[in-house]
């Protein structure tokens, strides 16, 4: 049984490891509250602005899609990886992390995948072992759809260049504060839309349909990457505030059974230190 002055030095290491993985757990409960009242808020916008797109281009013929909907032979595809800047956030770093390596040995063997990495904890992983584009870990900074924008125009605009034939978006989707889903959603070409022949439209359009679609598709693309970082940011707040939890309360139960230790080991020694006197007195007396 370990003295003392270790068990006392243990019992303190442990409550100030308790402390500070409480904290964090209170900071990351109060991030997660606006974090999931942003990805709340913007759900019924985009899938509204999604529908929308669906209903509209898939009244239009072939030629008159957007050039983001072209589908050419996969040769070159981008990967975009998004992870945190911070760890202690149990596994929802490591899951992407798998998905992405999981994906590429089984989907694209034979084809050569980049990645784009927003996030400083995927990035060093997976630059490892695959070849990274580019790395954004500015873009949490300032979590905006301004800054998210300009990463989706570049996506855009390396699609339309032809320097890659797909672009595929790998991020946690934020459930609820225990629960993160991994995503793997198609980001270019757009997938085209089917409706049932019977269904309708009841719009009237100005300017003409072809336009409109035209200028909704980049709108939509942008949103459906600024909606996987905010899935993103919240899941992540969920996954530390999760973790640091359950970090809490492992420090608690260990504090407890080193107390009793250390309360054990010091009533030991107490009735060592009674049986010495008591000895020594008897000692004295025969």
């Amino acid at each position: 049984m370990a003295n003392l002055k270790e068990l006392r030095s243990r019992i303190t290491s442990v409550s100030s490891t308790m402390q500070i993985t409480s904290a964090m757990k209170m900071v990351s409960a109060a991030k997660l509250s606006k974090a999931q009242d942003a990805i709340t808020s913007m759900r019924p916008y985009a899938e509204k602005l999604t529908q929308l797109l669906q209903d509209l281009s898939a009244t239009l013929d072939d030629d008159a899609n957007s050039k983001f909907a072209e589908e050419r032979e996969v040769k070159r595809v981008l990967i975009v990886a998004i992870s945190s800047n911070k760890g202690l956030a149990g596994a929802f770093n490591t899951n992407i992390i798998k998905k992405v390596k999981s994906k590429v040995a089984a989907d694209y063997q034979n084809t050569e995948v980049e990645l784009l990495t927003l996030g400083k904890k995927g990035n060093d992983i997976l630059k490892k072992t695959l070849e990274v584009y580019k790395n954004d870990n500015a873009i949490f900074d300032d979590l905006s759809f301004e800054n998210v924008s300009a990463i989706a125009e570049e996506l855009m605009q390396v699609f339309v260049d032809g320097k890659f034939d797909k672009i595929e978006l790998v991020y946690n989707q934020f459930k609820n504060a225990g629960t993160q889903v991994v995503m793997d959603e198609q980001f270019l070409p757009i997938e085209r839309f089917e409706t049932e022949s019977e269904k309708q439209l009841d719009y009237i359009f100005e300017p003409s349909k072809i336009e409109i679609v035209k200028d909704l598709i980049p709108k939509s693309l942008k949103m459906q990457l600024f909606k996987a970082l905010r899935d993103s940011f919240a899941s992540e707040h969920g996954a530390r505030m999760t973790a640091m939890h359950k970090a809490t309360d492992n420090a608690k139960e260990l504090r407890d059974d080193l107390k009793l230790s250390y309360n054990k080991a010091r009533q030991a020694s107490i009735t060592n230190e009674i049986l010495e006197i008591v000895g020594g007195a008897e000692a004295l007396n025969g």
